[in-house]
């Protein structure tokens, strides 16, 4: 069976890992885990040799010893020790050498700490340092260590000893069939459901609040405040504890009295909430959230504006989307849906994002607000409200037009300015994908063709008014993006730069890259087009030379039998 060797460094410490091509994605991350000796819930991020965070999978790409990848745990739960009942070489030289030929087993064989725990029902590590605790606890109390604590500690080496040991592990059924590979799903394609199963539900949430505790490192802390940052390399829960991050971060826990458990229900609400489809997603929310967060710390708006208006930013990005279907607000108006009658046709998704973030809201275990004032609530409620209908493009020039005509004596001391700022900010952050780096942005606008397309699609099934630039026969992937950037984004983001001159370098420099990339792939499909147009005409008459000609010998051949003179 063909297998790949990767190399890396954890620690400083030089190691290799190799698996199958086929082994399964959750293996291969339960394989790095182990090498690391990290706790179960502990996030790791493998670094190409660039320090860009690549995907820990199956699709890794092979390198060498003297191209190392490198392996860190970004974030680790500080009040537990790692987990560490497997060390990677022992156990991959203990399954190579003694079950690979023996049981005809793939080149390796992983079974992480959180899998061995599932099989058991319970988790070794944690027995043992309850044990020590209760050791520690009879000593203090008794003055000397009971033979019967001796004895249980005995039981548990003696039970460590025998999973350690690869001749005992048949019992278990741990044994796992590699060959059966759990392939991910491309994330520009819709799943099978539009709204989150309550299983799917249910594992997320439990594997957030077991991750909720983790420590995120600093190196992180500070990447997660930069436009650079790299979405698709984190996972749903990964995403859930850098938002709670956030939060903390921007000290809104402490200055406004949010309990962790509340705003860890909160997250998984809005998580809950947000629907499968291809862009107006989960990550999709966090990316709006995440440049919010960016730009607060880059234009330094902790020292202009208030916690409260800050809080009502991040958390408007947070809910702008929620419950989105797919489709946008001419589908809703034109296809007279539930939304649009409700609303009256204006804004009726933005409406209705609104509506569903108030939902969580109401609910006592849900509301990160609930030990603030009656005056802060109506004021933080106003603010979303205004944030999240601002998100509505339909208003876009009219928000722009405002924002400019106060920009030469922008006032932060004044709320009718602030108001209009907020709702510029995150009408930037909502739009920000081409301010990010090439390889992060362009797999969104997949996502968002993808949407687009779907919409078109229904949109001739039902016989409605077609949306011109969704539509998949007329709208190619640079010029949906060319005059977007050219004539919405750039005007926008170049507005703020006058603000904040010091985003010109952040957002504006990155956005101007996207428009020569896609303008000079406009050219591209152009040029090929009129190529193809060329080579169908030249064909074109070549089939019409040969036909005349053709033609004319069939003319020539009966010439002279009908010239020749009547005889008769």
């Amino acid at each position: 069976m063909a297998t790949k060797i990767i190399y890396f460094t954890v620690n400083g410490r030089p190691e290799q890992a190799e698996f199958p091509m086929d082994c399964p994605a959750q293996d291969v991350k339960d394989l790095f885990r182990s090498a690391a000796e990290a706790g179960p819930h502990d996030i790791l991020k493998l670094y190409n040799p660039k320090g860009n965070i690549i995907n820990i999978s199956p699709n890794l790409e092979p390198n060498s010893p003297n191209s190392c990848y490198k392996l860190e745990v970004v974030a680790a739960d500080c009040n537990s020790e790692p987990l560490g009942i497997f060390n990677l070489t022992t156990w991959e030289s203990q399954c190579l050498s003694s079950y690979r030929n023996k049981v005809g087993l793939p080149s390796f064989l992983v079974i992480s700490g959180t899998e061995l725990a599932g099989a058991l029902g319970f988790d070794l590590s944690t027995m043992e340092k309850r044990l020590q605790g209760l050791e520690k606890k009879i000593l203090f109390e008794a003055g000397e260590t009971p033979a019967v604590v001796y004895e249980m500690k005995k039981q548990v080496d003696s039970f460590r000893e025998k999973l350690e040991s690869v001749e005992h592990l048949s019992w278990l059924g741990l044994f796992k069939d590699l060959t059966d590979g759990t392939h991910k799903p491309s994330p520009f394609y819709h799943k099978r459901t539009l709204h989150k199963t309550k299983k799917e539900c249910e594992h997320v949430r439990e594997k957030f609040l077991q991750m909720s505790s983790l420590e995120v490192s600093d190196e992180v802390r500070q990447y997660l405040k930069t436009p650079t940052f790299d979405n698709w390399q984190w996972e749903d829960t990964e995403i859930m504890v850098l938002l709670q991050v956030m939060y903390t971060d921007l000290d809104f826990i402490a200055t406004f009295n949010i309990e962790p458990e509340v705003l860890q229900q909160f997250l998984f609400e809005v998580y809950r909430r947000y629907n499968n489809i291809p862009f107006h997603n989960f990550k999709h929310c966090f990316c709006v959230t995440q440049m919010m967060y960016g730009l607060i710390w880059l234009t330094d708006l902790k020292s202009k504006m208030d916690s409260i208006d800050l809080l009502i930013m991040l958390t408007s990005a947070v809910c702008h989307d929620l419950d989105h279907t797919g489709y946008n607000n001419a589908y809703q108006i034109n296809a007279r849906t539930e939304l649009a009658l409700r609303y009256n046709d204006i804004s009726p998704l933005e409406n209705h994002h609104c509506a569903v973030a108030f939902e969580i809201l109401e609910k006592t275990e849900s509301n990160i607000f609930r030990n603030l004032s009656m005056d802060q609530y109506k004021r933080i409620r106003e603010g979303i409200i205004k944030c999240i209908l601002a998100t509505d493009m339909t208003r876009h020039n009219e928000i722009l037009s405002k924002f400019k005509s106060i920009l030469p004596a922008f006032d932060f001391t004044n709320k009718d300015h602030r108001d209009v700022l907020m709702m510029i900010l995150i009408k930037v952050s909502d739009i920000s994908n081409e301010a990010r780096p090439m390889e992060v942005a362009e797999p969104w606008l997949d996502c968002l063709l993808q949407e687009f397309y779907n919409q078109s699609d229904v949109e001739k099934l039902e016989g409605l008014p077609v949306t011109p630039f969704m539509d998949r026969d007329k709208v190619t992937k640079p010029s949906s993006q060319t005059g977007f950037i050219r004539f919405v984004l750039l005007p926008l983001f170049i507005e703020l730069a006058n603000l904040f001159p010091c985003l010109e370098q952040h957002i504006i420099d990155p956005v101007r890259k996207a428009l020569d990339y896609y303008t000079e792939m406009e050219k591209a499909l152009e040029r090929k087009k009129q190529n193809r147009a060329q080579n169908e005409n030249t064909a074109k008459s070549k089939e019409t030379t040969v036909g005349a000609q053709s033609t004319m010998g069939s003319h020539t051949d009966a010439g002279p039998e009908a010239s020749k003179p009547d005889t008769q």
